[in-house]
């Protein structure tokens, strides 16, 4: 948030630059960003992505670096405070952070529908934090892919990255622009989808049959929207003998990805 003197300079019509930056250039897009070891290291080793743009570590990580990758063109040996610049504030960066070459979306085509296969289909679910841990969890346990929608869904990079500590670079991902008409597509391809409902009659350990799986999953405050439940063969809720009836989205994913693994055994 801008500060009251930046207000009023904006204001008057004056021109307003960043303390500490030669000639007022703005700050590097953060969001653009990697950082931390795991999710750093997985990126490089990362065959589908291309050479990086930029690469800033501390003189112990660049020695990490050039062990594991050999020389990188991009690599630039920095102190702490440096790395730290790039990023936003508080960024736990672990003296590693870079701005990598895209990575390129999955094909719906390109999911397998084998037999125990599961992929994650998010709706809605906006914050970075549980996007990354939710690739996490796909990444733990196996899941074949994760999708998204476009419009509705963070970069993965950021605070993402961070929380996914890697599975950005190992989980693959597809974003589409309508879910009910992915699911449709996924069907075709012999897909099974499960919405996950804190309403409905069944528990997720009843529906699940092994068969190749779409878990879907809302948004916290809303849930599935209609439409995007209306193309699900099944509503599940996750039994919950506690009677707390209410779980962050990112521990229901977890949970379910554990049931259908326990299919697979």
């Amino acid at each position: 948030m801008a500060s009251n003197s930046e207000r009023n300079d904006a204001r008057k019509g004056r021109k307003f630059r960043p303390q500490g930056r030669p000639g007022g250039r703005p700050p590097a897009a953060s969001d653009d960003w990697i950082w931390g070891w795991h999710a750093v290291e997985a990126a490089l080793a990362n065959p589908h992505r291309g050479e990086p743009l930029h690469l800033l570590a501390t003189p112990e990580r660049t020695k990490q670096i050039r062990a594991a990758f050999g020389q990188i063109a991009a690599l630039e040996t920095v102190d702490n405070h440096a790395v730290g610049q790039k990023l936003p504030q508080g960024a736990v960066h672990q003296g590693v952070a870079l701005r990598p070459a895209p990575l390129e979306d999955v094909d719906l085509a390109e999911f397998e529908a084998r037999p125990g296969a599961v992929i994650l289909m998010l709706d809605q679910v906006t914050d970075p934090q549980n996007v990354g841990a939710i690739l996490r969890s796909a990444a733990a346990f196996g899941a074949t892919g994760v999708v998204l929608q476009d419009r509705n869904a963070p970069k993965l990079s950021g605070a993402l990255a961070k929380a996914a500590a890697g599975a950005v670079d190992r989980v693959r991902v597809a974003r589409v622009v309508n879910l009910s008409r992915a699911l449709e597509e996924l069907a075709q391809g012999g897909w099974r989808a499960v919405g996950l409902d804190g309403d409905a009659e069944r528990g997720l350990h009843e529906v699940l049959d092994g068969a190749a799986t779409v878990l879907v999953l809302g948004s916290e405050g809303d849930g599935i929207r209609r439409l995007v439940a209306e193309h699900c063969d099944e509503l599940a809720r996750i039994s919950m003998p506690g009677g707390f009836e209410s779980l962050n989205v990112s521990a229901a994913a977890a949970i379910s990805l554990y049931e259908a693994s326990r299919l697979r055994r």
